[in-house]
């Protein structure tokens, strides 16, 4: 099994390269999907959660309230800290169980928003960063999510610079042109992956 990091900046396009590679036959491992999923209504995340924090952190639809958790937690790191410890051992399992039921031979893709934030490159076969000029993130985060040009620069900021991400990358897929010309980058890169698999 390869086990393939991909990662990237708000707005460089790592979703579509990933859901690409789904389309090409990769198991698509999405951290973040996952983390949203071990705390659903009804599951022992959720209630565990709640355990912790109150009642106060859920929606009147019994939905965990993301905004009211964050503005708890990003604001004092032992309560971050607290969360992580609730989440991240969930979110481990889950990935381990995605893990056991992929083919041997099957190429694994750990969609990893803050692998280089985190320190992660070592766990992984090859990483791939999806990289564009800031300027670019900005232009797309403001087309596709309407989000004002301050804001879009606060969270590109708040991660890692490009430097950091393409010092760990193996493969860097540049996304400043036409979905034309990331299909084609994205195949290329497909095939560097197969071949990579097929050495074992």
């Amino acid at each position: 099994m390869l086990k393939t990091g991909l990662t990237g900046g708000i707005g460089s396009g790592k979703s579509e390269v990933s859901k690409r590679l789904a389309a090409k036959g990769a198991v698509v491992i999405d951290a973040d999907r996952i983390a949203r999923e071990v705390v659903e209504p009804g599951t022992p995340g959720l209630a565990r959660v709640v355990a912790a924090f109150g009642e106060g952190v859920l929606r009147s639809d019994g939905a965990l309230d993301r905004e009211k958790l964050g503005s708890i937690v990003f604001a004092d790191p032992e309560r971050l800290a607290a969360l992580n410890s609730i989440v991240h051992p969930l979110v481990g399992e889950r990935v381990a169980e995605l893990q056991s039921r992929a083919a041997d031979d099957a190429i694994t893709v750990y969609d990893v928003p803050l692998l280089a934030e985190n320190h992660l490159a070592p766990m992984y076969d090859v990483v791939i960063v999806v990289d564009a000029a800031d300027e670019t993130r900005i232009r797309r985060l403001a087309e596709h999510r309407g989000m004002p040009e301050a804001d879009a620069k606060a969270r590109i900021a708040a991660q890692a610079a490009r430097e950091e991400r393409l010092a760990v990358a193996d493969i860097v897929i540049l996304n400043e042109g036409s979905l034309a010309e990331l299909d084609a980058r994205v195949e290329e890169v497909w095939e560097e992956l197969t071949r990579r698999a097929a050495r074992g």
